[in-house]
């Protein structure tokens, strides 16, 4: 399942992008415009990092605790498990559609595929089923950047995500779909300072949950910045050069998973809610042309791992069980390929 969607992704993408007109992609702030032409704001500040059109990597967790876990049948039994290791393929694809100073309309596709590696998985029902599948998310997603005039913009986002532990493809269903969105107004103050704010539905934390956000990119000089989406994530930035950068600070990351229940119990399915924070420190560096390197390195804290009956608040909650995960160290690799 894992390298069947992994491998119709990267099909995807890749015809995708050679249907691109890459001069859709010019940087239309250097050039002057006519007098009398409305003038529009740009998506960008100075030195920021440079948007992923193509973007794949690996990552893994070291081991940890997942205690808790239920032994499953009519037992009230509970058994503390070791995960050995978690790794995790990441792919992401961001193509323009139209980019003009008028607009920039922006479709991609992404997958977030986990395998979790547990020692002695047969001990309880549910740790077996984990350590047999891969805990899987994809999905397709649209953003669009509208500015207004010089100092105004909109900026509209929306995904639609499968995520589970599917057997194979006739095992998904409608209970696996998770919807999200994103609608910032904001400011360009100047070419080093835009901010905005608005309001998400996200599964960030694990569950569906309504967020006021704060957008806020701004560059104080010709080597730091700071990059923030909050509360998904933000970043300070050091510029080593405009082809060098590190970075620090954090990311949410989460989603919720579909699986058959290992009980038998509401009609055959729960709902894994996974939620992670991550404090870490990223490097992304040009190797040649359009093409980057990315590393991170940081700590997986669990944020939420619960077994729920609950599935976008149509039922009342249950909670089958919740387990306080370890802390893992983690690291990440990758490759990117960027916009001019």
């Amino acid at each position: 399942m894992h390298k069947i969607l992994l491998s119709a992704f990267l099909l995807i993408a890749t015809v995708s992008l050679a249907q691109v007109d890459t001069t859709d992609n010019f940087d239309y702030s250097k050039f002057g415009e006519a007098d009398g032409v409305k003038r529009y704001c740009t998506q960008k500040v100075l030195n920021q990092t440079p948007q992923k059109i193509i973007s794949i990597g690996y990552e893994r967790a070291s081991s940890f605790l997942m205690p808790g876990v239920p032994l499953g049948g009519m037992l009230q039994a509970f058994k503390d498990v070791n995960v050995q290791q978690v790794s995790a393929i990441k792919a992401q694809v961001n193509i323009p559609v139209i980019s003009n100073n008028k607009i920039i309309w922006q479709l991609g596709a992404n997958y977030w595929g986990s395998n979790f590696a547990i020692e002695k998985p047969e001990h309880t029902q549910f740790t077996n089923y984990l350590n047999n599948h891969t805990m899987t998310s994809a999905g397709l997603n649209t953003t669009i950047f509208k500015p207004l005039n010089e100092k105004n913009f909109f900026i509209i986002q929306a995904s639609a995500d499968l995520n589970g532990l599917f057997h194979n493809f006739s095992a998904i269903n409608k209970d696996a779909l998770t919807l999200s969105g994103t609608v910032i107004y904001g400011w360009k103050k100047t070419e080093k300072n835009m901010i905005g704010t608005g309001i998400a539905r996200t599964y960030r934390a694990g569950q569906l949950i309504h967020v006021p956000i704060l957008f806020w990119n701004k560059t104080f000089n010709d080597k730091w910045g700071m990059e923030l989406l909050l509360p998904a994530r933000g970043f300070m930035r050091y510029n080593f050069s405009t082809f060098n950068m590190l970075q620090a600070g954090f990311e949410l990351e989460g989603n919720q998973f579909w699986m058959p229940s290992t009980n038998r119990i509401e009609n055959g399915a729960v709902f894994i809610q996974r939620g992670e924070f991550k404090p870490k420190v990223m490097w992304d560096k040009k190797l040649s042309g359009f093409v980057w390197f990315h590393a991170e390195a940081g700590m997986r804290y669990n944020w939420r791992f619960e077994v729920m009956n609950e599935y976008n608040g149509k039922k009342e909650a249950q909670r089958y069980f919740e387990s306080r995960l370890g802390n893992p160290l983690y690291f990440n690799i990758g490759f990117n390929f960027v916009s001019p």
